[in-house]
């Protein structure tokens, strides 16, 4: 089943593409950090894992706002 949305330009949400959010989960036994990254919306994420080390890169290089803190 498919619902259609209809919205006027006025209606639009707005979203700041710009700001990018990161909630960590957990560090797991293998080393990896398992998180949430959300992009405009902290409510609309992906689940994602890298190494301790790249999960601070990533933080770093993208800026995020970090929500588990």
């Amino acid at each position: 089943m498919t619902t259609q949305i209809n919205l006027s330009s006025d209606e639009m949400p707005i979203v700041d593409l710009t700001r990018k959010y990161v909630s960590r989960i957990e560090r797991r036994d293998d080393g990896l950090v398992s998180f949430e990254f959300a992009i405009g919306w902290p409510e609309l994420s992906v689940d994602l894992l890298l190494p301790e080390p790249a999960f601070t890169a990533f933080c770093q290089r993208h800026q995020v706002t970090r929500l588990d803190s």
